[in-house]
């Protein structure tokens, strides 16, 4: 008898063991398969070919990239291509950028909404990193027959862009800025929160082609990636009241996980779930 229940419990050992060696085979294939599919959406290429001089390297970056990361979250494909995007643009990856920008139309984001998402970076990157990333946007649009220059999006002028941009900045920042600053020397107290106001929030977010939510899911993004925890505090309130939720920026930073590592979208991931 005790023979026959040790004989039962080896093969009920066995049985599970080889349900979990099965599980985590069909786990892994469909995490092969979804590699594969998202890649050739967004490329149209082959993933995990094995070739190159680094196929290891390769084939874990594709993986976790493609097959996990894209999967994760409530984001959709637009969405992914356009912080990836704005995070290779952040950090001057420009061959990488090239591809993404590709891939970007691949998946239906317009050329306006990629334009514009690069040109929001400009007050939280300068204007040299902005023109590297415009002259490899705009080489795949000329690739790709799109006729340049895009449709202006301008919608202030000079008279009114410090009104209409502090409409925005009070909305989702209020006048933190201007308190800050209040302590600096002679009239730099006056001067640089009105750059500010009229720049980034005049000049920017008052553009057409992205809406609020999208500009500061966007610029969490970036800020994330230039590892700039003062201004994410802010922006995690202000990408908030913007319309984002608390999962739409977590989904965010996981996106931008495989581009700008796990430091950076760690400290980031921290500040959202603390507000």
């Amino acid at each position: 008898m005790k023979k026959y229940f040790l004989y039962m419990l080896i093969a009920v050992v066995s049985a599970r063991a080889a349900t979990a060696q099965d599980n985590k085979n069909n786990k892994d294939m469909n995490r092969i398969e979804a590699t594969k599919e998202t890649y050739h959406q967004l490329f149209g290429g082959e993933a995990l070919t094995g070739t190159g001089t680094d196929p290891e390297l390769m084939n874990i970056l594709k993986k976790f990239i493609f097959g996990d990361v894209f999967h994760t979250g409530v984001l959709n494909e637009k969405q992914r291509e356009l912080i990836t995007i704005v995070t290779l643009v952040t950090q001057q990856t420009l061959p990488q950028l090239k591809a993404h920008t590709a891939a970007a139309l691949n998946v239906g984001v317009t050329p306006i909404e990629i334009r514009e998402a690069i040109y929001q970076c400009a007050p939280y990157i300068g204007y040299p990193k902005t023109l590297n990333a415009l002259g490899v946007m705009n080489e795949v649009f000329k690739e790709k027959g799109i006729q340049l220059p895009l449709e202006n999006q301008a919608t202030t002028t000079d008279e009114n862009r410090f009104e209409k941009g502090k409409a925005i900045q009070d909305t989702l920042y209020g006048d933190e800025i201007k308190k800050m600053m209040s302590t600096l020397p002679g009239n730099f107290k006056e001067i640089v929160p009105q750059f500010l106001t009229e720049h980034n929030f005049g000049d920017y977010y008052t553009r057409g082609g992205l809406n609020i939510k999208t500009r500061e899911l966007l610029m969490y993004c970036v800020v994330a990636t230039l590892g700039a925890e003062f201004q994410l505090n802010a922006h995690a309130k202000g990408a908030m009241k913007a319309g984002n939720t608390k999962d739409e920026l977590v989904a965010a930073m996981v996106q931008c996980m495989g581009y700008i590592g796990f430091p950076n979208t760690i400290n980031a991931i921290k500040i959202i779930n603390n507000n």
